[in-house]
């Protein structure tokens, strides 16, 4: 004992292990900014080893302005822990900006070295916009099962009643009849769109081989919405099968390839690119389901289109939101159910020049999750 405080010997080694088992980023930098340790999570996340990150400073490696850098100096010079929520995460070891929590403290009180540990906030914000999208979705279905009804019955009417002024109407007439007949089928083929999200029977899945899909899906767009357009594959050859319904599959990747087309209408050299991956790490709960589900098959369609508009892109998979001029906007929203039915996630990550969409799956053999390769998403 000493001054009232037991004394605790501390194993470096078990240390050490312990920040390296952690899936949060770590860096420890000293007083002059210089990075003296990460874990292999750091080295992830920034795509790099130690041996070349220790050769440089914070202020390098973290985009200059960054709130980061400040809450460095603040935490050495006040030998007190400080947290930044919400930051947006630089750096030239990677081209996109990162959304984090950053947790900085002091390593001790008199050396002036800085622990920094970033809590990536990207996919599990993502997935909880996807649960509020799928709850205005589950709106739309009850305000779709109330009206569907009684607004079907009188458009049957409209539309008869149309189709028999074509036939009695003089010529100069006929295209108003027309448009009131062409119009009417409109209505009635939205209603009919939107009652899809009401359709709850349970899935019949099996183990499919995601290429599979793939290759179907680039042969129908390719010959359809797609013409003209490059295609190019990057798939990992040993990916294992996943749990889905091969019709509903195709539906998800068909739709998503018919809009990056439609983006891709004024793009000089227009290039759709499918990339699939094995990533163990993302675990979500799900409701009913007392265990976390693996989502480690990765799918990403990449155009090199205009992008989305950054005010759009957070509402991208709610109903009724599009950019296209005549679009309904269920599109995206039937995806995201599809991709829920599944038990997956899908989000959009998009600039001018490149626009990805990433589906997670679960695989249809759970033995190819490693438990030590978890990491929760929430």
């Amino acid at each position: 004992m000493e001054g009232g405080r037991m004394k605790v010997k501390v194993d470096p080694q078990a240390s050490t292990a312990v920040l390296q088992a952690l899936p949060q980023p770590i860096i420890v930098c000293s007083e002059d900014g210089s990075i003296t340790f990460v874990n292999y999570a750091a080295e992830a996340f920034f795509g790099a080893s130690l041996s070349v990150l220790a050769r440089q400073k914070l202020e390098d490696l973290i985009a200059f302005g960054s709130p980061i850098i400040s809450l460095v100096e603040t935490v050495a010079q006040r030998r007190a822990p400080m947290t930044e929520y919400r930051v947006r995460v630089g750096s030239s070891r990677f081209g996109d900006e990162r959304i984090a929590d950053v947790f900085a403290s002091p390593l001790s009180e008199s050396d002036g070295r800085v622990a920094l540990l970033i809590q990536e906030r990207t996919m599990a914000d993502k997935i909880d916009r996807q649960m509020v999208s799928r709850g205005a979705a589950r709106s739309v279905t009850g305000l779709a099962s109330m009206l569907a009804h009684e607004i079907k019955n009188p458009l049957s009417g409209i539309r008869g009643a149309a189709q028999l002024l074509e036939q009695s109407v003089p010529p100069e007439e006929i295209p108003l009849a027309r448009l009131i007949r062409e119009e009417t089928d409109r209505i009635v083929d939205l209603i009919d769109r939107v009652e899809v999200f009401g359709d709850e029977r349970p899935l019949e899945r099996e183990p499919i081989n995601i290429h599979v899909v793939l290759d179907r899906v680039k042969l129908l767009a390719k010959n359809g919405v797609a013409r003209g357009i490059t295609f190019s594959e990057e798939y990992d050859p040993s990916l294992p099968p996943v749990y889905g319904n091969r019709d509903q599959l195709i539906q998800i990747f068909l739709n998503l390839v018919k809009n990056a087309s439609e983006a891709l209408e004024r793009t000089q050299k227009p290039e759709i690119k499918f990339s699939t991956a094995f990533r163990p790490g993302i675990r979500i709960s799900v409701t009913g389901v007392s265990e976390r589900i693996s989502l480690p098959l990765e799918i990403i369609i990449e155009d090199n289109g205009p992008g989305v508009p950054p005010d759009i892109l957070p509402f991208l998979f709610d109903p009724f939101v599009t950019t296209k001029t005549n679009g309904s906007g269920l599109g995206l929203a039937l995806v995201a159910k599809i991709v829920g039915d599944h038990g997956g996630v899908i989000d959009c990550d998009s600039r001018p020049g490149r626009t990805r969409f990433r589906i997670l799956l679960p695989v249809a053999n759970p033995a190819y999750i490693a438990p030590s390769e978890e990491v929760m998403a929430k």
